[in-house]
């Protein structure tokens, strides 16, 4: 299987459907509701913490088994349960609205597969092996995980806030682009995951300089 790899973004208010109430049901509902997304959740046997979800009001559980017309204005439906009896009648339903499919363990009822993710803060990374081995996705992402601290997401804070200012101080588009890889491949990673925040910002001042509107803590 050959896969296209893809971010999405603006999920806030889009409907997505999970069909399921095992422990990936769970996880997959965590990530979509940390995307700000209307998440419907379609099971007659929850785990305990869909069910909690379900009393603080941060998802819809409908207590039964999929029916025709659960995936009305979906945007993503997601399966985790595999070898469901109805997952035929879900992949239709599923491309008659046009939504992206996922069936996990089920490549022929995809119409994306979900990456192994690493998250540190803005930094997201996905691994995927296109289906031929999850497991191997799941291992090389914990190796990542040791490899991706705190300081990426200290960084990409400070990096996100300085944007306008960049484009400011730098109007020409490559000489922004020279400070921008001048920042990344400076030592400020490094100072800022060693605690010297105080180094970090006077190296960030260097190449932006003064007076900028984010710094390091």
């Amino acid at each position: 299987m050959k896969v296209y790899p893809i971010f999405l973004n603006d999920l806030a208010g889009r409907k997505c459907v999970v069909i399921g109430g095992n422990h990936e049901a769970a996880r997959k509902v965590v990530d979509l509701l940390s995307c700000d997304a209307s998440v419907t959740v379609i099971t007659p046997a929850p785990s305990d913490s869909l069910i909690q979800l379900s009393k603080d009001g941060r998802v819809d559980w409908i207590d039964r088994k999929y029916r025709a017309g659960d995936l009305s204005q979906a945007f993503i439906v997601i399966v985790s349960e595999p070898h469901l009896e109805d997952v035929d009648a879900i992949w239709q339903e599923g491309n008659e609205e046009r939504a992206l499919i996922n069936v996990m363990d089920d490549v022929p009822h995809c119409s994306f597969v979900a990456g192994s993710v690493v998250r540190q803060g803005q930094l997201t990374v996905s691994i995927s092996t296109s289906g031929a081995a999850p497991a191997l996705a799941v291992r090389l992402r914990q190796r990542l995980e040791s490899m991706f601290d705190q300081e990426y997401a200290s960084f990409l804070d400070v990096m996100g806030g300085l944007r306008e200012t960049m484009a400011t101080r730098f109007p020409d588009f490559e000489e922004r682009r020279k400070c921008w890889y001048e920042l990344v491949d400076s030592d400020i990673l490094r100072l800022v995951g060693a605690g010297k925040s105080a180094e970090a910002n006077q190296l960030l001042h260097d190449i932006v300089g003064e007076h900028l509107p984010m710094q390091f803590r």
